[in-house]
């Protein structure tokens, strides 16, 4: 059994009778047959296909979802001395990008059910340093947008959504990175739309942001050899925007059987009775990234399913804030880093294998070796 089964998915078969396999194929072809390797027509096609699927005006496809991250934080400024308020529980990139730019990651706490940023605790930590907020759309949901726009608005703020895992889904009938200012997204090969290599986009409505997005993506360049800004070598290659493109037409179906084998796993897990599964807030659908319980002597329960052949992953095991590189020397932490329920997340939570194509069968053999697991441990249902 696979984690994730990338395999799997390059043999589905599209509409057209092509299988993924082939269509990423032809598309590799066309590349190689008019050689435009950088920028080439395939990039431009998949930011016009992207930006309407998002339903906004503007999207920035990119070299990698950290750099849609920093490239992002440079468009609106976010410089040395400025506070970016965020999640301590995600992966490194999250605040890795601030950091880079001199700038303070200041972390509030989790909600503990969507485990992403609560936007109650948001107001007490702004200040006149605050210059934006990443709320983290973790697990494959958005986090609560309609709160936090709702308080960056109050106090003149910008929302970058890190919408790495949450492609495809939506918050109240509107997609995932189209939910702020500026939404970002990672085409990695795990991602619920990755590609076989490095990616990543920006999107936006705002027609400056966009335009300096671009610039920065491309050495700060506004016209050949001519610089108005400090920049990054953040293009994405055409290469990999035409797997992208090959992949596409089959995106929707995966979001859907995504969404179904989520639900299909939360009730047999539910039946169980062995842990806590996934909540989804009111409005939201998700796209499950990853499928994230919680269970008690998680390390435990890990160890005994690597021994039944069932895969499994911890996102995340370390707080962003307790990283050597991004300890609280150099960040803020609400409450002098006390973020309780991120604490009490990483040292419970535990992703089971989830993709697409998992079978029913396969299923069925995660939820009856969980629940043996916990059994033969002795370990009580979380509550």
């Amino acid at each position: 059994m696979q984690f994730i089964d990338l395999a799997a998915q390059q043999r589905q078969r599209l509409q057209n009778g092509q299988t993924i396999r082939e269509a990423v194929d032809c598309r590799i072809a066309a590349v190689l047959n008019h050689g435009r390797y950088i920028l080439g027509p395939e990039v431009d096609e998949l930011e016009a296909t992207l930006a309407a699927y998002v339903g906004v005006e503007y999207c920035i496809a990119l070299a990698s979802g950290t750099d849609a991250l920093l490239i992002a934080l440079m468009a609106l400024g976010v410089q040395a001395g400025d506070e970016v308020i965020t999640t301590p529980f995600s992966f490194i990139s999250t605040s890795e990008t601030i950091a880079v730019l001199g700038a303070t990651p200041v972390y509030v706490d989790i909600d503990p059910v969507t485990y992403n940023l609560d936007a109650g605790k948001l107001e007490p930590v702004i200040n006149k340093r605050t210059k934006a907020i990443i709320p983290v759309s973790l697990y494959g949901q958005p986090a609560d947008f309609p709160a936090i726009n709702a308080i960056a608005d109050r106090h003149g703020l910008a929302v970058i959504e890190d919408g790495a895992q949450s492609f495809g889904s939506e918050q109240q009938g509107r997609r995932s990175c189209g939910l702020s200012t500026i939404g970002t997204t990672s085409f990695f090969p795990s991602k619920p739309f990755g590609g076989y290599g490095d990616g990543g986009a920006c999107f936006t409505e705002d027609p400056e942001l966009a335009d300096r997005m671009r610039r920065i993506s491309r050495h700060g360049q506004e016209k050949r050899y001519y610089h108005t800004d400090i920049g990054v070598n953040g293009r994405i290659d055409t290469l990999q925007a035409a797997i992208l493109l090959g992949k596409w037409p089959n995106f929707a179906k995966e979001v859907e059987a995504r969404g179904h084998i989520g639900a299909a796993y939360s009730r047999k897990l539910h039946d169980a009775g062995v842990t806590t599964t996934p909540q989804l807030m009111s409005g939201n659908t998700s796209v499950y990234a990853q499928y994230t319980v919680q269970l008690d002597k998680r390390d435990d329960v890990q160890a005994a399913l690597k021994q039944k052949g069932i895969p499994t992953a911890v996102h995340y095991p370390t707080l962003l804030c307790q990283q050597p590189a991004l300890r609280c020397e150099h960040s803020v932490c609400s409450g002098g880093c006390h973020t309780p329920i991120a604490q009490a997340a990483s040292e419970r939570v535990l992703s089971l294998p989830m993709h697409p194509w998992l079978s029913e069968a396969d299923q069925d053999r995660v939820v009856e070796a969980v629940a043996q697991t916990v059994q033969q441990n002795s370990i009580p249902s979380a509550a």
